[in-house]
């Protein structure tokens, strides 16, 4: 029969996968191993539709044969095979996958995980083999026929003899190069470590006849070897495993297997839940965030099975947002096999499973927040701003979940605390939890708005994330302590001097009136500080609306200019505010230099844009002259 030839773009493809998409040569096991899989689940799926197809799994299975001296390593399997138009459409044109176009006629009735999804993996053969031949003959048909390859330049497909249904597929391995050794795809031991790494939990049996050694009759101390078929591959997912048969390393193997992230995970749960709810399922708290995590991209969701059946790749019904980091999967044999997306979304098993895997992964959490203190920091350094996403939305209905996971730096130990540490730390008459805000705590620690509050000898809590100050809107308390800013109008600690400040107020309502109005449309008020000590002038703000909630809803689209009622605050007790005395009474255009340079220098401390700096550059240069 004539050389058949590859369409134009496969033929670049196959050259370009050869050379470089798997940079492992092993992973060819790993692919035909897995189309070996999916064969044999499609019998399994014609015999779920089909009364007259007995599915028995111990008649299906899969077989690796090495023969060094012919150079070939075979892969059988006893699943559908192909038939003469499949060899052509399915290995003739690369990336047209069989199994993918099976997956998608079958989507809402089928639930085994179709592997071979993308229809190159079967051409990574050719990495290591100079020619492939696959002999096949498919489940009904009579006739088998043999597909032949050595590689870019085309295929041959023939008429051949198969007693049995079923896939052949007979790799010529290449010779050994200065780089490579293709021996060792020949060689039993390696062959079972590939299998070990990658394909332990397929299914179906794996099987290998291996090297044995007995006593040779009738010679003491000599042996012969013999050959003894075995299955090399476990074929109990690591999730049917007791957790005492199973190590750290098995757990972050299987991690790195399923593809759940490229770091190690900080924290492994696994679960075997037999009472109202049945299921397993292995979770995981990555250690690193990743790269699209925060971004519309990012898919959410665990893998769903059922009674090892993959039902769904991502189920987003099993996690809240708020733990939307968590990587695993779940199996159940109550879900039904056949089950859709939307029956899924109204599932009562599967939302007591969703409810019992919220409450185990915020069990463990805390538990590494008490017991692994270092561990739990470097997980809420990756995470923690989606924990306060999560005390935020939903006005606040996660917020009693979250509460006790936050972190927060502290103005007094210098790391980060707890909320329920720092109100085990209060004195008996601190009547609020202050808090103050800032892009970073370098920051935070040279606001002025601290001191009355440091000298009270209080603890801060400082809030650098956007997301802070409306999670703590949200929360408004924790165990009946009120949340209060440092830039707040009432502190509640402010020494009780009405009399002094009265007649301060009265003294000076007059320079402080005509500061305001010269700051009009700017400030709501100009006032006497009660919170300063060392520094001339603050802004502090009035309302719900905070100065750094301001910078946050004015940074997104369509802000609408949101402003918070700023008070400009002067400290009386200064020497610059004897300036403004003089200048009020002597000089109004010096009050109005003055008056200008302290707004735009308190606007500076909150991190705010000054509106115009040629005119701030050119006051300073008049107070120069």
């Amino acid at each position: 029969m004539a050389k058949k030839q590859f369409k134009a773009e496969s033929k670049r493809l196959l050259e370009m996968m050869i050379n470089s998409i798997y940079t492992q040569k092993e992973i060819f096991l790993r692919e035909l191993i897995s189309n070996a899989s999916d064969a044999i689940d499609k019998i399994y799926y014609k015999a779920l539709t089909d009364d007259k197809l007995v599915f028995d799994k111990d008649s299906y299975y899969i077989k690796i044969t090495a023969d060094k001296e012919s150079r070939t390593l075979t892969i059988s399997d006893t699943g559908i095979g192909m038939t003469k138009e499949d060899l052509d459409n399915h290995l003739g044109v690369i990336a047209k996958s069989g199994s993918l176009a099976f997956k998608q006629e079958n989507e809402a009735k089928d639930g085994h995980n179709i592997i071979g999804q993308f229809g190159v993996g079967f051409y990574s053969a050719f990495m290591v083999a100079d020619k492939v031949t696959v002999v096949s003959k498919a489940l009904g048909n009579d006739e088998a026929y043999k597909w032949e390859s050595q590689g870019a330049d085309g295929y041959t497909i023939t008429p051949a003899e198969k007693a049995e249904v079923g896939t052949d597929i007979i790799l010529k391995i290449k010779e050994n190069t200065e780089d490579d050794r293709y021996d060792e795809y020949l060689e039993e031991y390696r062959l079972r470590a590939i299998v070990k790494k990658y394909s332990d939990f397929i299914r179906y049996p794996i099987k290998m006849d291996v090297t044995k050694h007995r006593p040779k009759e009738g010679a003491e101390n000599e042996f012969e070897t013999y050959k003894e078929e075995e299955t090399i591959n476990s074929m109990v997912p690591i999730w049917r495993k007791n957790r005492n048969e199973l190590t750290a390393e098995d757990y972050e193997n299987f991690y790195n297997e399923k593809h759940y992230g490229f770091d190690k995970p900080l924290k492994h749960i696994h679960i075997n839940a037999d009472g109202s709810v049945v299921y397993r399922a292995i979770l995981f708290i990555p250690e690193t965030t990743p790269f699209d995590y925060y971004t519309k991209e990012y898919e959410k969701g665990l893998e769903l099975y059922s009674n090892g059946v993959l039902i769904m790749n991502k189920c987003a019904d099993l996690l809240p947002d708020y733990f939307s980091f968590v990587k695993g999967m779940v199996d159940s044999e109550d879900l039904s096999l056949n089950i859709s997306r939307e029956m899924l979304q109204h599932d009562r098993q599967l939302s007591q499973i969703a409810k019992h895997i919220k409450s185990r992964i915020k069990s463990e959490l805390q538990s590494m927040l008490k017991d692994d203190r270092e561990k739990y920091e470097k997980f809420y350094k990756s995470f923690g701003r989606q924990l306060k996403y999560g005390v935020y939305s939903d006005y606040g209905a996660n917020k009693d979940t979250l509460q006790d996971l936050l972190l927060f730096y502290s103005s007094k130990e210098k790391k980060l605390v707890s909320l329920d540490e720092y109100v085990s730390r209060m004195p008996e008459e601190q009547k609020y939890i202050y808090y103050a805000t800032g892009e970073s705590i370098e920051r935070i620690e040279k606001l002025p708005q601290t001191e009355l509050v440091a000298d009270k000898g209080y603890e801060i809590l400082y809030f650098t994330d956007d997301i802070d100050e409306f999670a703590i809107k949200m929360l408004m308390k924790y165990k009946d302590k009120e949340f209060k800013s440092v830039s707040s109008g009432d502190l509640g600690i402010e020494p009780d001097e009405s009399a002094k400040n009265e007649a301060e107020e009265k003294e000076n309502k007059d320079l402080f009136e005509a500061m305001q109005e010269l700051l009009s449309g700017k400030v709501k008020k100009v006032k006497a500080s009660k919170r300063l000590r060392s520094h001339p002038v603050c802004l502090s703000a009035e309302g719900e609306l905070s100065i750094e909630m301001e910078k946050v809803l004015r940074s997104m689209p369509d802000s609408q200019n949101i402003q918070a009622d700023k008070v400009l605050e002067i400290n009386v007790n200064h020497e610059v505010f004897q300036a403004l005395k003089a200048a009020h009474a002597n000089d109004k255009e010096k009050l109005k230099l003055y008056t200008n340079l302290l707004y735009n220098q308190a606007l500076l401390i909150e991190g705010l844009p000054i509106q115009d700096p040629v005119e701030f550059t050119n006051d300073i240069c008049k107070i120069m002259v």
